[in-house]
């Protein structure tokens, strides 16, 4: 049976690994501008919600494909950096 543990360091979503989940450990709501604040809490990312980075466009550029519950939202660099999270390591 696979048992899922937190690390305990904190990364933010932009340089979380491709593949790798891990949990939204807050969102720097001060950095972000009124209209990416509100699109971030109506698609749920907040404290405590599993998220997985699933695609980033080519050189490091452009935006990034991650996965929250069962959708997969576009995020831009710039808000996935205001995200922080701890990652996910399954255990054998």
């Amino acid at each position: 049976m696979d048992a899922v543990t937190t690390i305990a360091a904190s990364v933010s979503l932009e340089s979380l690994p491709r593949g790798q989940r891990a949990t939204v450990l807050e969102v720097d709501w001060q950095g972000l501008s009124i209209p990416e604040a509100r699109r971030l809490r109506e698609l749920g990312f907040d404290e405590g919600v599993g998220v997985e980075v699933l695609h980033r466009s080519p050189l490091g550029q452009g935006p990034m494909a991650c996965r929250i519950g069962r959708m997969t939202v576009a995020l831009r660099r710039t808000v996935a950096r205001t995200i922080h999270v701890t990652p996910l390591t399954m255990l054998g």
